[in-house]
């Protein structure tokens, strides 16, 4: 289930970066906070995310819904550092990708 959950997450983190020009995905803004657009992507990313947080044992689940809630700030612009957002997503796939291989290269 963790690795359906992870592929499911990366596929969406990169068609929301990468734009396949043979594949229309629309980009729709639901919603605005702060001036920032929140969009259909960030949404289906934050319920993945949610779901992998449920997911994991408890230490993971404490230091994934951190990290959830950094990137929810940085989504919302409250902690403005370009590219935080980008960052703690691609810490939180590598981090399910360490826990998914049972920690075998720490």
């Amino acid at each position: 289930m963790i690795g359906a959950l992870i592929i499911i997450l990366a596929v969406l983190w990169f068609l929301g970066y990468i734009h396949v020009s043979g594949l229309v995905i629309p980009n729709i803004p639901i919603f605005t906070i702060n001036n920032q657009v929140i969009t259909l992507w960030d949404l289906l990313i934050l319920l993945v995310l949610a779901t992998i947080v449920g997911v994991l044992p408890s230490p993971f689940r404490q230091i994934a819904g951190v990290i959830l809630i950094f990137w929810i700030l940085s989504i919302l612009g409250i902690l403005v550092f370009a590219g935080l957002s980008s960052l703690l997503v691609l810490a939180v796939v590598v981090g399910l990708i360490f826990y998914a291989l049972g920690g075998a290269f720490l």
